[in-house]
């Protein structure tokens, strides 16, 4: 994990930090009398989350990214945001992306607060069903704004969730098991709220495939390999079945879904970990990060909900 800070009035210096952090563009203000840009941005691996705080109006006209770029407006607004095909504009309480990673994109912000989270598109595809199992066809958003207001909340908590809590501890972030599980997490947010190429209906051929021989393949895969980072992705290549006969398999006989069944298991090995750990040098935070779980709460309401005792409870005896 890597933290930089940025905090200036010059604009020149301004519009060179934004295309190293971004793309390459041009800014500009319509008042000289105020031009303080404060930027925050945390990173791990393929995401990228940023707050920035622009106390002027900047006009901005951006280079594709090729990333995906969500911006979520604390405060202020953002207007003529233009690209081809659509024209918007954003106020406090939204969450959109903001443009293709292809496609270049323009417009002005003014006077605004707001968060912008980026991430590699390439992770969309690892935690969904493509169109074509044969011929597998990225998996691309096909609108700039969340198909509903729950679904721009539930991702706007999760991006708050994972600015405020993964990333807010470096020694957690760096984690391997911690990296992959916010990735997933927060490409499964936006395939949620975003309409998009996915497909996750299970086809004949997939209902075919998801008979105990798939499952039992993917069970021993995910026991063999549960302290690496894994995706549904990852499981079903070790299956060989798509995307959606793996999800299909573990509904059918299992009740469940692929990353629950990886998260009982990692729990186990938390459970048995805390069970051998000496508590004068283990620790339930470092235990339960090794494992994967950032949320310290949460995973211990998940351990008592599962072993009917607290995490620091079994540590100690």
């Amino acid at each position: 994990m890597s933290t930089l800070v940025f905090d200036s009035d010059d604009l020149e210096r301004t519009e060179e930090f934004l295309s190293k952090a971004y793309a390459k563009m041009r800014i500009g203000s319509s008042t000289p009398s105020a031009n303080r840009a404060r930027i925050r941005r945390d990173n791990i691996e393929s995401i990228t989350v940023d707050e920035l705080d622009l106390d002027f109006d900047m006009s901005y006209a951006v280079s594709p990214l090729g990333r995906i770029c969500l911006c979520v407006v604390h405060s202020g607004t953002i207007e003529d945001h233009v690209y081809p095909g659509v024209e918007d504009a954003f106020g406090p309480g939204d969450v959109v992306s903001l443009a293709p990673p292809d496609l270049p994109y323009s417009g002005r912000v003014r006077n605004a607060r707001y968060n912008i989270t980026m991430l590699d598109p390439a992770l969309l595809s690892q935690v969904a069903a493509t169109v074509e199992q044969r011929t597998p066809q990225p998996v691309r958003l096909t609108g700039h704004r969340p198909h509903s207001a729950a679904a721009a909340g539930h991702l706007r908590r999760t991006i708050a969730y994972v600015r405020d809590h993964a990333l807010a501890d470096p020694a957690i972030a760096d984690q391997p098991l911690i990296r992959a599980t916010v990735s997933q997490l927060l490409a499964g947010s936006v395939l949620t709220a975003f309409p998009n190429t996915a497909l996750t209906d299970p086809t004949a051929s997939d209902r075919n495939d998801a008979h105990p021989g798939t499952l039992q393949r993917a069970l021993s895969h995910i026991d063999d390999h549960a302290d690496e980072p894994l995706t549904v992705a990852d499981i079903a290549a070790a299956a060989h079945v798509s995307i959606r006969a793996l999800q299909y398999a573990f509904r059918r006989h299992l009740d469940t879904t692929p990353m629950a069944y990886v998260r009982r298991v990692r729990l186990a090995h938390a459970h048995h970990d805390l069970a051998t750990a000496a508590p004068e040098t283990a620790t339930v935070t470092d235990i339960a990060t090794r494992w994967g779980f950032f949320h310290p709460a949460r995973f211990a309401a998940l351990y008592r909900e599962t072993y009917r005792t607290s995490p620091s409870a079994t540590l100690r005896s």
